[in-house]
Protein backbone atom coordinates (compact mmCIF):
# COMPACT_ATOMS: atom_id res chain seq x y z
CA UNK A 1 0.00 0.00 0.00
CA UNK A 2 1.53 3.19 -1.00
CA UNK A 3 1.78 5.73 1.71
CA UNK A 4 -0.01 8.78 1.26
CA UNK A 5 1.28 12.34 1.17
CA UNK A 6 -1.87 13.88 2.48
CA UNK A 7 -2.02 16.17 -0.31
CA UNK A 8 -5.03 14.79 -1.74
CA UNK A 9 -7.05 15.31 1.60
CA UNK A 10 -9.48 18.18 1.50
CA UNK A 11 -7.87 20.42 3.98
CA UNK A 12 -9.93 21.55 7.17
CA UNK A 13 -10.32 23.97 9.87
CA UNK A 14 -11.96 23.05 13.41
CA UNK A 15 -13.96 25.46 15.66
CA UNK A 16 -13.93 25.13 18.87
CA UNK A 17 -14.15 26.92 21.91
CA UNK A 18 -14.07 24.23 24.54
CA UNK A 19 -12.52 21.06 25.65
CA UNK A 20 -12.44 19.91 22.43
CA UNK A 21 -13.70 16.30 22.29
CA UNK A 22 -15.14 16.00 18.80
CA UNK A 23 -12.24 18.05 17.40
CA UNK A 24 -9.93 14.96 18.79
CA UNK A 25 -12.62 12.47 17.31
CA UNK A 26 -12.44 14.23 13.68
CA UNK A 27 -8.26 14.24 14.25
CA UNK A 28 -8.30 10.72 15.12
CA UNK A 29 -10.70 9.77 11.83
CA UNK A 30 -8.77 12.13 9.77
CA UNK A 31 -5.35 10.09 10.34
CA UNK A 32 -7.00 7.20 8.99
CA UNK A 33 -6.79 6.17 5.26
CA UNK A 34 -10.82 6.11 4.68
CA UNK A 35 -11.02 9.91 5.59
CA UNK A 36 -11.28 12.13 3.47
CA UNK A 37 -10.37 14.97 4.90
CA UNK A 38 -6.99 16.31 6.94
CA UNK A 39 -7.05 18.58 9.66
CA UNK A 40 -5.06 21.29 9.18
CA UNK A 41 -6.10 24.35 11.26
CA UNK A 42 -8.15 24.69 14.56
CA UNK A 43 -9.52 28.23 15.50
CA UNK A 44 -10.82 29.12 19.68
CA UNK A 45 -12.55 31.88 20.19
CA UNK A 46 -11.37 30.85 23.62
CA UNK A 47 -7.47 31.06 25.01
CA UNK A 48 -8.79 28.28 28.01
CA UNK A 49 -10.24 26.04 25.61
CA UNK A 50 -8.94 22.96 26.62
CA UNK A 51 -9.00 21.19 23.14
CA UNK A 52 -6.57 23.91 22.11
CA UNK A 53 -4.15 21.28 24.01
CA UNK A 54 -4.80 18.49 20.72
CA UNK A 55 -3.27 21.40 18.43
CA UNK A 56 0.26 21.01 20.46
CA UNK A 57 -0.26 17.21 20.54
CA UNK A 58 -1.14 16.58 17.11
CA UNK A 59 0.84 19.70 15.21
CA UNK A 60 -1.47 21.47 14.00
CA UNK A 61 -1.14 25.01 13.09
CA UNK A 62 -3.92 27.11 15.62
CA UNK A 63 -5.17 30.72 16.08
CA UNK A 64 -6.94 32.60 18.88
CA UNK A 65 -9.75 35.28 18.21
CA UNK A 66 -11.52 36.59 21.13
CA UNK A 67 -14.37 37.73 18.28
CA UNK A 68 -14.99 41.11 20.59
CA UNK A 69 -15.20 42.82 17.44
CA UNK A 70 -16.49 40.15 15.11
CA UNK A 71 -16.47 42.01 11.91
CA UNK A 72 -12.13 42.55 12.09
CA UNK A 73 -12.21 38.90 13.71
CA UNK A 74 -13.54 37.45 10.79
CA UNK A 75 -12.01 39.14 7.98
CA UNK A 76 -8.62 37.97 9.99
CA UNK A 77 -10.31 34.34 9.90
CA UNK A 78 -10.87 34.14 6.03
CA UNK A 79 -7.70 35.67 5.47
CA UNK A 80 -6.07 32.74 7.64
CA UNK A 81 -8.21 30.32 5.61
CA UNK A 82 -7.33 31.98 2.20
CA UNK A 83 -3.68 31.68 3.27
CA UNK A 84 -3.88 27.84 4.63
CA UNK A 85 -5.96 26.68 1.50
CA UNK A 86 -8.67 25.47 3.92
CA UNK A 87 -10.82 24.26 2.05
CA UNK A 88 -13.47 22.80 4.56
CA UNK A 89 -14.64 24.01 8.68
CA UNK A 90 -16.35 21.94 11.05
CA UNK A 91 -17.34 23.80 14.42
CA UNK A 92 -17.23 21.75 17.09
CA UNK A 93 -18.67 23.32 19.99
CA UNK A 94 -18.07 27.15 18.66
CA UNK A 95 -19.83 29.18 21.16
CA UNK A 96 -19.90 32.10 18.39
CA UNK A 97 -21.92 32.92 15.60
CA UNK A 98 -20.78 33.02 12.32
CA UNK A 99 -21.96 36.19 10.61
CA UNK A 100 -23.98 36.00 6.89
CA UNK A 101 -21.49 37.48 5.25
CA UNK A 102 -18.68 35.36 6.79
CA UNK A 103 -20.52 32.02 5.48
CA UNK A 104 -21.12 33.26 2.08
CA UNK A 105 -17.95 33.58 1.35
CA UNK A 106 -17.27 30.41 2.69
CA UNK A 107 -20.96 28.77 1.25
CA UNK A 108 -21.60 25.43 1.57
CA UNK A 109 -18.41 23.89 3.34
CA UNK A 110 -19.39 24.85 6.86
CA UNK A 111 -20.24 21.99 8.77
CA UNK A 112 -21.67 21.70 12.48
CA UNK A 113 -22.77 19.30 14.82
CA UNK A 114 -25.28 20.18 17.07
CA UNK A 115 -26.86 18.12 20.44
CA UNK A 116 -30.45 17.75 19.56
CA UNK A 117 -32.54 15.99 16.49
CA UNK A 118 -33.03 19.56 14.62
CA UNK A 119 -35.16 20.90 13.81
CA UNK A 120 -35.96 20.51 17.45
CA UNK A 121 -34.13 22.38 20.17
CA UNK A 122 -32.38 24.92 18.32
CA UNK A 123 -29.70 26.80 20.14
CA UNK A 124 -28.66 25.93 23.56
CA UNK A 125 -29.55 23.61 26.47
CA UNK A 126 -31.12 21.65 24.52
CA UNK A 127 -31.04 18.42 27.21
CA UNK A 128 -32.42 19.78 29.73
CA UNK A 129 -35.29 21.09 27.29
CA UNK A 130 -35.64 17.82 25.75
CA UNK A 131 -36.10 16.30 29.39
CA UNK A 132 -38.26 18.93 30.49
CA UNK A 133 -40.58 18.22 27.59
CA UNK A 134 -40.55 14.90 28.57
CA UNK A 135 -39.09 13.55 24.84
CA UNK A 136 -38.90 9.88 24.52
CA UNK A 137 -35.81 10.80 22.09
CA UNK A 138 -32.78 12.78 21.57
CA UNK A 139 -29.68 12.79 20.00
CA UNK A 140 -27.41 14.92 17.59
CA UNK A 141 -27.71 16.06 13.84
CA UNK A 142 -24.74 16.83 11.83
CA UNK A 143 -25.82 20.05 9.41
CA UNK A 144 -24.53 22.33 7.12
CA UNK A 145 -24.38 26.01 8.39
CA UNK A 146 -26.82 28.38 6.56
CA UNK A 147 -26.95 32.14 7.97
CA UNK A 148 -29.97 31.28 10.16
CA UNK A 149 -28.89 29.13 13.08
CA UNK A 150 -29.45 25.24 13.24
CA UNK A 151 -31.07 25.69 10.21
CA UNK A 152 -29.26 24.19 7.78
CA UNK A 153 -29.21 21.38 5.51
CA UNK A 154 -29.56 18.44 7.62
CA UNK A 155 -26.83 15.46 6.49
CA UNK A 156 -27.04 12.95 9.50
CA UNK A 157 -29.23 12.29 12.38
CA UNK A 158 -28.33 9.59 15.66
CA UNK A 159 -31.22 9.21 18.15
CA UNK A 160 -30.56 8.40 20.88
CA UNK A 161 -33.59 6.97 23.65
CA UNK A 162 -33.83 9.02 26.39
CA UNK A 163 -34.36 6.82 29.86
CA UNK A 164 -36.20 7.59 32.87
CA UNK A 165 -33.52 8.57 35.25
CA UNK A 166 -31.47 10.77 32.99
CA UNK A 167 -30.54 14.25 34.11
CA UNK A 168 -28.98 16.38 31.59
CA UNK A 169 -25.51 15.61 32.40
CA UNK A 170 -26.12 11.77 31.78
CA UNK A 171 -28.00 12.41 28.51
CA UNK A 172 -25.31 14.61 27.57
CA UNK A 173 -22.50 12.06 28.03
CA UNK A 174 -24.22 9.45 26.21
CA UNK A 175 -25.27 11.76 23.42
CA UNK A 176 -21.67 13.25 23.30
CA UNK A 177 -20.50 9.44 22.44
CA UNK A 178 -22.92 9.51 19.56
CA UNK A 179 -21.11 12.83 17.84
CA UNK A 180 -17.78 11.06 17.94
CA UNK A 181 -19.25 8.96 15.56
CA UNK A 182 -22.16 10.80 13.83
CA UNK A 183 -19.22 14.03 12.49
CA UNK A 184 -16.79 11.56 10.57
CA UNK A 185 -19.64 9.41 9.43
CA UNK A 186 -21.25 13.13 7.89
CA UNK A 187 -18.19 13.68 6.43
CA UNK A 188 -17.61 10.47 4.45
CA UNK A 189 -21.21 10.60 3.49
CA UNK A 190 -20.60 13.88 1.80
CA UNK A 191 -17.24 13.18 0.04
CA UNK A 192 -17.85 9.77 -0.53
CA UNK A 193 -21.37 9.56 -1.29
Amino acid sequence: MALSTGHSKIRAAVFISGTGSNLKSLIKFSKTSKSPISIDFIISNNSKAKGLNYAKKYKIKKKILSFKNKNLNEKKLLTILKINNIELICLAGFMKILSKKFIKNFKGKILNIHPSLLPKYKGLNTHKRALINKEKYSGCTVHFVSSKLDSGKIILQKRVKILKNDTDVSLAKRILIEEHKLYPKAILKIFNP
